[in-house]
């Protein structure tokens, strides 16, 4: 706890320390304050989930048999390299 993370809406409520989009409410709409949060979030959050789409593409995460250790370093390196297209 204490690092903030940036999620989607499905994580509403998760706690103080997770971020999420603002809902708008029933009959209401949302301030232009609220959309512009909204904006920024996903502005930031985007690039995190065309990453972790990429990532379900590359063969080696399928069978991998490898510690969870150097698992983190070959994905550093996926998401350096997809980052370079």
């Amino acid at each position: 706890q204490g690092i903030p993370i940036l999620a989607d809406m499905a994580y509403i409520g998760a706690g103080d320390w997770v971020t999420t989009a603002k809902r708008r409410p029933p009959g209401g709409e949302l301030t232009l304050t609220e959309r512009t949060q909204n904006r920024a979030l996903s502005a930031a959050w985007a690039p995190v989930e065309r990453g972790m789409a990429r990532l379900k593409s590359w063969q080696i995460f399928r069978r991998s048999r490898i510690s969870p250790n150097r698992m983190s370093v070959i994905t550093k390196a996926v998401l350096t390299l997809e980052k370079q297209r």
